[in-house]
């Protein structure tokens, strides 16, 4: 991931203009500011505009954590370093939470709240008193457990705040010169793993393996589902031909890593969540 040193020929809508400006006004309003940093779009471009406005008075900080591709980690800390930002890697252990582990439909909550504890830890260090997520307005109309971790721990979330939408972020990326701003979402590799069944390494690297071996064929946007000794790839139409043209080779790479079989459907964002009553959970993510 790099940032072009052009900004790209697409002018801002009104409506989006004024929501950059409000984020910027948002991100000037605090002296010092730590990032929780994914390397995810959202977080990019808050990380962006905030070293823009804070300068060496941001930190971003990104867990290196067995639920993180290699790949997404190291675009990640490039992004930063590409852009001067200041960054620091840590190790999370959220593995060794059981809460965690056994994979409940809360399980987000238990990885952020882990997050945002040794995100503590480094603010209390460096005397920083606010620390902020990439959370958008969109975020709040899905399930997102880790909500409830960041109003526990107090964590501010500059892009909801200035009314910016998923949209809204990749249009201001594109204007900025960001050339991740059409860069698909990546949620972390556990959001693979069905709820109830448990969350292991081997598991997150099978994923991982898996994932990586069908992007070598040119497909970007895809999701490898782990249920036990069976694999779902789920891909965006778009690509849809490229797996087609290369599914022989895909289904003998994903037996080699321990899926006898592999079933091949429409890609869904967040269609695991389809097997919780997701409406109820909702209510319980607003109450808290």
């Amino acid at each position: 991931m790099k940032r072009k040193d052009e900004k790209m020929d697409v002018q801002l809508t009104r409506k989006a203009e004024e929501k950059l400006n409000a984020l910027k006004n948002e991100l000037s309003a605090y002296d010092r500011l730590i990032i929780a940093y994914s390397g995810g779009l959202d977080s990019a471009l808050l990380l962006h505009v905030a070293h823009m406005v804070l300068g060496e008075n941001m930190l971003a900080v990104i867990s290196d954590s067995p639920s993180i591709p290699r790949r997404e980690l190291q675009e990640a800390v490039s992004f930063a370093n590409d852009i001067g930002a200041r960054i620091r890697v840590i190790n999370t252990r959220e593995l060794d939470d059981q809460n965690y582990s056994r994979n409940p439909d809360d399980r987000c909550y238990y990885c952020k709240k882990e997050l945002y504890e040794y995100i503590g830890d480094i603010a209390s260090e460096e005397k920083i008193r606010y620390v902020a997520n990439g959370t958008n307005l969109d975020d709040l109309d899905d399930y997102r457990p880790g909500l409830k971790a960041a109003d526990e721990h107090r964590v501010v979330s500059p892009l909801k705040d200035a009314g910016l939408t998923k949209d809204d972020i990749r249009l201001v990326a594109r204007h900025t010169g960001l050339d991740i701003w059409d860069k698909p979402a990546s949620p972390c590799l556990a959001s693979r793993i069905p709820y109830g069944s448990p969350v292991t390494r081997e598991k997150l690297s099978q994923v991982e393996l898996a994932e990586e071996y069908v992007r070598s064929f040119g497909a970007r946007e895809i999701r490898v589902r782990h249920f036990d000794n069976r694999a779902v790839l789920e891909v965006n139409p778009v690509y849809r031909e490229i797996v087609e043209n290369n599914l022989s080779s895909i289904k003998k790479e994903f037996s080699l890593l321990g899926f006898l079989e592999t079933e091949v459907k429409v890609f869904k964002s967040g269609s695991l969540n389809e097997l919780i009553n997701i409406d109820a959970k909702r209510k319980d993510q607003g109450a808290a």
